[in-house]
């Protein structure tokens, strides 16, 4: 596995990770089987997202969860649905993990830094 392209600190901080809470949790159709997530983000305020999370989250267990997601990318068509975020998550062999702050009920709209 190699490192991808190097980036100075300048890039980094153009990418904006808040801290939300799945608030909604609806199944979607999509090439893979996915969910179409509703999280809250304070502040900043609710943002939907497609995200393939199917195998190892059920839609009750993901609502109420804090997640970090990147807030400031370009909105995205996925088939009929427009993705306003990136929920961040590991790939672990066929499945992706959520990641999370270890900490419990940050606020809602908190950065990332």
């Amino acid at each position: 596995m190699e490192i991808s392209k190097i980036i100075d600190f300048e890039d980094f901080k153009k990418v904006d990770i808040r801290v939300g809470t799945i608030i909604e949790v609806n199944d979607f159709k999509a090439r893979k089987p996915a969910y179409q997530l509703k999280i809250d983000f304070g502040e900043l305020g609710i943002k939907k997202s497609s995200a393939q999370i199917t195998t190892l989250y059920t839609k009750e267990e993901l609502v109420g969860k804090q997640i970090n997601a990147v807030v400031n990318f370009k909105p995205m068509q996925i088939a009929d649905f427009m993705s306003e975020c990136l929920v961040i998550g590991v790939q672990n062999g066929d499945d992706v993990v959520l990641l999370k702050s270890s900490a419990d009920n940050i606020k809602n709209g908190e950065q990332v830094s």
